[in-house]
């Protein structure tokens, strides 16, 4: 069964989520290794969102309530209250729930700023992390790599295009009204991350021509020759002589110490963990936008009908999919044994070269490809008991219907 417990924006204080974010890093594997229930676990922790996937074992009693508890305890000895907090203000999905929900997340739909280009790259990479910590499941696999899928059908539609906008360039929107001329200030960024190309190219929209980058793990002169901004070696003499000061990394944050008097009248973070200490914004002079202010008074696009749908449609397919997959796998491994057994008897004959066999194997894809897609279309269509009759009357073998399907058609 699958399952995830969403704490975001929407349901959950920023600083809690900030909080929780510093030490999401090993929650997938502290969940592994103390849940025997648990079968994968994939986390996805953003700059407005903490959410842990897993693959439940079926049948189990109580799952929801179990899995709640098992991220939750992972969490408790590194986030402590926050972990509490959590439990309160999380919602917990099972099921196809999870599906449309991780669609709608990798498209956009579900971030701060609707249809922002960031998240779809931090779901996968997510799903990276959990395959090198060893945590992620076949199934988790799936849901996630056609989560991908539905992002980038979700992208190339015109009304998200439309309105898709990073979180880097709503913030520069509200910025605007402090910066009359952008070509004329010099605008610093701090970190070299996911948020700082997606920033240098919004600044130069905007007429920006004086961009520096300072790196506290030393890639400023690299991200510097790559996107022709200038290098800066020393944080403080930095910011001395920026106007703006635009914070997107993960390992160095801003204190009021580093601040210079009278320097940078505009500080913007948009890191989570903040980038930047809130008594940055109480220095004289200094005015800090970070992005629960952000997330505030940000103006919303309305996205259209057609992506909703679009991501609908995705959600659903993975399920018919995955209602088809005992059919089509059953079909597809009597026919591999059948060619298998063939090819065998020829070679110990007659001898088969390597070219004659490759031959068979594509012959016995291309006759599987068409009864694959209808036993899938079969199965959107309510029609799956008619596709597992027609493959056992024609072929002799009847499909092994996992007893989590079962669990999901009751439920």
């Amino acid at each position: 069964m699958l399952f995830c417990l969403t704490a975001n924006h929407r349901n959950t204080e920023f600083d809690v989520l900030d909080r929780i974010s510093r030490v999401a890093s090993t929650t997938a594997a502290d969940v592994i290794v103390e849940s025997d229930f648990v079968r994968g676990a994939v986390v996805l922790a953003t700059c407005n969102r903490f959410e842990a996937y897993l693959e439940l074992d079926e049948p189990l009693t109580a799952g929801p309530e179990l899995a709640i508890e098992a991220v939750i305890e992972a969490l408790a000895l590194r986030a402590g209250e926050d972990a509490e907090t959590l439990r309160a203000t999380g919602v917990a999905l099972t099921g196809q729930d999870v599906v449309r929900h991780l669609f709608a997340v990798s498209s956009g739909l579900e971030s701060m700023v609707v249809g922002e280009e960031e998240i779809a790259g931090q779901v996968q990479r997510a799903l990276r992390e959990a395959r090198e910590a060893g945590t992620t499941s076949s199934e988790l696999e799936l849901l996630f790599q056609r989560s991908a899928h539905a992002a980038r059908e979700a992208r190339a539609h015109g009304d998200l295009a439309a309105a898709g906008r990073s979180i880097a360039r709503v913030a520069l929107d509200m910025a605007d009204s402090r910066v009359p001329d952008w070509s004329e200030v010099t605008v610093l960024l701090v970190g070299t991350g996911s948020y700082a190309a997606t920033t240098v190219a919004a600044l130069r929209a905007r007429g920006a021509t004086d961009v520096r980058v300072f790196s506290a793990t030393g890639r400023a002169q690299q991200f510097a020759v790559r996107y022709g901004v200038g290098a800066e070696r020393d944080l403080r003499e930095a910011i001395r002589s920026a106007a703006v000061v635009i914070t997107c990394t993960a390992r160095y944050v801003v204190t009021a110490a580093d601040i210079p008097d009278g320097a940078a009248r505009l500080v913007i973070d948009l890191g989570l963990p903040r980038n930047v200490e809130p008594s940055v914004g109480s220095l004289p002079g200094v005015e800090l936008l970070d992005l629960e202010l952000i997330g505030r008074h940000a103006v919303l696009p309305e996205l259209g009908a057609g992506v909703q749908r679009i991501v609908g449609n995705a959600a659903a397919a993975f399920e018919s999919d995955r209602r088809a997959a005992p059919a089509i796998v059953a079909l597809r491994r009597h026919v591999d044994e059948v060619l298998q057994a063939e090819i065998a008897r020829h070679r110990a004959r007659h001898g088969v070269d390597e070219r004659t066999e490759a031959a068979l194997r594509h012959l016995a894809g291309v006759l599987l490809h068409e009864p694959s897609v209808r036993a899938r279309n079969h199965a959107a269509a309510g029609q799956l008991e008619d596709v597992e009759r027609a493959v056992e009357t024609l072929f002799g073998v009847p499909p092994q219907v996992p007893k989590a399907l079962e669990d999901d058609a009751v439920g």
